[in-house]
């Protein structure tokens, strides 16, 4: 029975239209010698490693440390620090929002940040000699600790826990806004940034959230690793290290200088 196919009746028409040419001996060894299967594809970037958070960490940290100590040697005014703060959230909140790995843009909210503490730790200097030493050192003690505590597994991260510290901080920072505007009709507001029994305990937590947030970020790091991301995700697990590093340094210092005496 003859085919309808019309591909066929042309090739019943027209014999060997279909047929290839035969191969030459060269080509048949060729083929002989020839995977049988094509290699998988690698990547097409290059991975991230423990080394480019640490060197990327090492940058931001170095503009945020060199843009305070010009701040501080030039006195730079509050007015201007306050500024230079509004600058540093409105970057940091880009970030955030936008898992952004552009150094320009991390390293903008690191010279922005560092303007501000700066000029706020010469004035607390100021006032209470010694301080920025001791808040330093107490922010690279939490550092250590919350560290060998991640190391050795003694507190795991696991979903529960990021969505409680999560939880935790917009609770802290709804308190914190509460207090600034009761404080507009209230001396000292709601009483949690003041020196008394109540602001001590909101320091102390705040520090420990801070330290659970340094938690979550190295897990982002060691997860980061593991799972093949990008080298360019090294400056947003930087960001998250030097946001912890902030936060805890602003609230050591707060904490100390409640026990601290003037000179």
């Amino acid at each position: 029975m003859e085919s309808r196919n019309p591909v066929f009746n042309r090739s019943r028409q027209q014999p060997g239209a279909w047929a290839p040419p035969a191969p030459t001996p060269d080509q048949l060894q060729h083929m002989y010698d020839s995977p049988s299967y094509a290699p998988p594809a690698g990547p097409a970037y290059r991975t991230m490693t423990i080394d480019d958070v640490v060197v990327r960490g090492f940058m931001t940290l170095g503009t945020l440390v060199a843009t305070a100590a010009v701040a501080w040697y030039f006195q730079v005014p509050m007015a201007v620090a306050v500024g230079a703060a509004i600058v540093a959230l409105v970057l940091g909140l880009i970030a955030s929002f936008k898992q952004s790995t552009s150094p320009a843009l991390i390293l903008a909210y690191a010279a922005f940040e560092g303007v501000f503490l700066g000029a706020l730790s010469s004035l607390f200097e100021s006032f209470f000699n010694g301080i920025v030493l001791q808040a330093i050192l107490g922010t690279a003690f939490a550092f250590g600790g919350v560290l060998t505590v991640y190391a050795l597994r003694i507190v795991r991260v696991t979903p529960k826990l990021t969505k409680f510290v999560i939880a935790a901080a917009i609770a802290a920072i709804g308190l914190m806004v509460v207090n600034l505007l009761v404080g507009f009709f209230v001396d000292g507001g709601i009483g949690i940034r003041t020196d008394s029994p109540l602001g001590w305990i909101f320091s102390i937590a705040m520090i420990l959230l801070g330290c659970f947030f340094l938690l979550l970020d190295f897990d982002a790091v060691e997860q980061g690793v593991k799972q093949g991301a990008p080298e360019k995700f090294a400056w947003q697990c930087a960001f998250g290290l030097t946001l912890s590093l902030v936060w805890i340094y602003l609230e050591v210092l707060r904490f100390i200088s409640y026990f601290s005496g003037n000179d």
